[in-house]
């Protein structure tokens, strides 16, 4: 995940936790980020897509979030946006008759998943509210 996507979320999320019961505009979502409201309501509609917030439209509209932030891991946040993995990608053509090319993928994949595990493990101990709590 060599992207800003997770950073996008994470920030999204934290300013929703801050405000439970308003429903914020993409447009001043994306004033606090310094992005294109375009790219916030792509990544509303994916968190919406997850049960982590609801919207609305109309002249009172916006988004916010739809559980306490006690009740939200980080991991849920990292899940919305996880499209890869997190080492990167494979060797794509390794030479089968080299000692370590032939099993290098297949090695890579248990050391990927072994990755993914921890992150998603030390990510789960981790709330939403822990996060939101430092910009007080």
């Amino acid at each position: 995940m060599n992207n800003t996507r997770f950073a996008t979320n994470i920030h999204i999320m934290t300013l929703l936790a801050k405000e439970p019961e308003k429903f914020l505009t993409s447009e001043w979502i994306a004033g606090s980020i310094n992005i294109n409201p375009v790219i916030v309501r792509k990544e509303l509609i994916i968190l919406k897509k997850f049960g982590l917030i609801e919207s609305r439209q109309g002249k009172d509209g916006g988004a916010r979030i739809l559980k306490n932030a006690v009740e939200i891991s980080i991991t849920e946040i990292y899940e919305v946006v996880r499209n890869s993995e997190i080492l990167g990608k494979k060797n794509l053509n390794p030479n089968p008759k080299c000692t370590v090319g032939k099993d290098i993928n297949k090695n890579l994949n248990v050391l990927f998943s072994e990755t993914e595990n921890v992150v998603q493990q030390f990510l789960m101990n981790k709330k939403l509210s822990d996060f939101m709590n430092q910009f007080d």
